[in-house]
């Protein structure tokens, strides 16, 4: 069961991780981007920090819900519509809940995976989010299918969502700025799955801080 204490604890922790990030980020998208997501990521973030008190109280969708509208107004370039949509899809996939099972949590990495389609209208082998992303939400749902614990199969989706992002170094990209590189493309590691990732990989470690607590 994930509570909604740590779904806040780990949004506040991801925008630690993104400016932690920021410059990588940034870097990895100088490549073959904007040279700005790292930059727009922790912005976004950073302005999360203050409206996260203001809906502490509130369940989780209505959180998600928050999370959508500030990054949609908040983050510049693709990413902000991206992510907001995939935050949107993902509060709408657990309607009224103050804690996800593993199932709930099954279902909101799939939406949040088909938001980022919906909206982005990229496919696997793209080079983008969701190169990361999409192999995540698969494994979860396997993992947790296969009697796995939900910290175990979130260490699955996260190690996924690892090769994934890594897998994106040798692509084509087929989408966004990158794809006007054409071959160029080639040999840089997306900056969106890289965000995808450090994300996913934020909520594994709020997750394991979580389970030493009880000890």
């Amino acid at each position: 069961m994930i509570s909604k204490n740590q779904i806040v604890k780990w949004l506040q922790a991801t925008a630690t991780v993104l400016e932690q990030n920021k410059d990588y980020l940034t870097e990895l998208d100088a490549a073959i981007g904007d040279a700005d997501h790292g930059i727009n990521m922790n912005r976004g973030f950073q302005k999360l920090i203050s409206l996260l008190p203001t809906v502490a109280d509130k369940d989780i969708e209505s959180i998600l819900k928050t999370v959508s509208m500030n990054l949609i107004s908040s983050v510049g370039g693709a990413s902000g519509p991206l992510y907001g949509t995939l935050f949107l899809r993902a509060s709408a996939a657990v309607t009224g809940k103050s804690q996800l099972t593993d199932s709930d949590m099954a279902a909101l990495l799939q939406a949040a995976v088909d938001g980022v389609v919906s909206r982005g209208k990229a496919k696997l082998g793209d080079k983008t989010m969701l190169d990361a992303l999409s192999p995540a939400a698969e494994v979860f749902a396997s993992a947790i299918t296969k009697g796995s614990s939900t910290i175990e199969a979130m260490q699955q989706a996260v190690a996924a969502a690892e090769e994934g992002m890594k897998n994106t170094i040798g692509m084509l990209a087929k989408k966004g700025r990158a794809s006007y590189l054409g071959e160029r493309s080639i040999g840089h590691q997306d900056p969106g799955a890289t965000s995808s990732y450090l994300i996913l990989k934020t909520l594994l470690d709020i997750l394991k801080e979580s389970d030493r607590e009880k000890v």
